[in-house]
This record gives structure tokens, C-alpha cells and sequence, in this order.
């Protein structure tokens, strides 16, 4: 796969943005992701703070389609803390 270059939270159009160096780019709509996997206010609160504050991690969980296993299990962002 080609080299990261960037990944951020675009506020305009609600989506996490992954940039290639090759030109290719991902966008992640976060509103589709949250209407399907979000079964509570609290897991929506969570995806949220991911969002704002570790977009590459909320990336990298909604790509692997670890989301679903990381918000059962309780989904406490410190468990992705560094």
C-alpha cells in the first residue's frame, strides 16, 4: 500500500480524509459510520472524541472493520492511548 501522508477531520463534509503519496484518497463518511454502528449516545460520544482528537486511529478501525469489536468492548479511548 502507498505511504500515508495525511489524515485528518474534515469538519465541511463530516469525513476523515486519508491522503496517498501516490495522489489516492480515502474519505470516510463519519456520519454513515456512526448511523450504522452506533447503537447509543455513549458509543456515538466515543466515535466522536476518536474523530476529533485520533482520526488516523478511527481510520485505521474503521478500515480493519475492528469498530464494531472496539465499541463492544466498552470502546474507552484510553485503550488506544500511546
Amino acid at each position: 500500500m502507498e505511504q500515508l501522508i495525511s489524515c485528518e477531520y474534515n469538519m465541511d463534509n463530516a469525513c476523515v480524509e486519508l491522503c496517498y503519496a501516490g495522489g489516492s484518497k480515502i474519505a470516510i463518511d463519519t456520519i454513515g459510520i456512526e448511523n450504522q454502528f452506533a447503537e447509543n449516545r455513549f458509543q456515538r460520544s466515543e466515535l466522536d472524541w476518536l474523530i476529533y482528537n485520533k482520526p488516523l486511529e478511527y481510520a485505521q478501525l474503521v478500515l480493519s472493520t475492528g469498530l464494531k469489536e472496539y465499541l463492544s468492548a466498552g470502546c474507552e479511548h484510553s485503550q488506544i492511548e500511546n
